[in-house]
């Protein structure tokens, strides 16, 4: 996310759900805020950032992605996926163990999940 914006990139996607704290939008300009497909705030406040639990955290997350509310959000995002190259974007300082790397991992995506 704090990363400058390159034409590479492709399409910019947040899956943040709260905005990235000191990040103006201006700066950041994502193309798409992706809410819908982040963790619900009862899984986000239960990990918490503990890496003891991000097994269990990307279990969970997964579980959610694959209900019925996701499918949309989901659906949208591989439409994406299949005709640009799509960045994820997060605020998070461990990206490999983030809901970003989660979320482009289940997707199968080629793309990056960056910071």
């Amino acid at each position: 996310m704090y990363e400058d914006t390159s034409s590479r990139n492709g399409k910019r996607m947040l899956v943040d759900r709260l905005w990235p704290r000191g990040m103006r939008k201006e700066r950041a300009r994502p193309d798409e805020w992706l809410r819908d497909m982040t963790p619900s705030a009862d899984l986000r406040h239960w990990h918490h950032h503990d890496q003891e639990r991000f097994a269990e955290f990307r279990d969970r997350y997964i579980g959610e992605l694959e209900d019925a509310d996701h499918r949309p959000a989901v659906q949208h995002l591989r439409d994406l996926a299949a005709h640009d190259k799509v960045t994820l974007l997060t605020a998070t300082k461990d990206l490999g163990r983030s809901e970003a790397a989660v979320l482009a991992q289940w997707l199968g995506a080629a793309g990056t999940a960056s910071r």
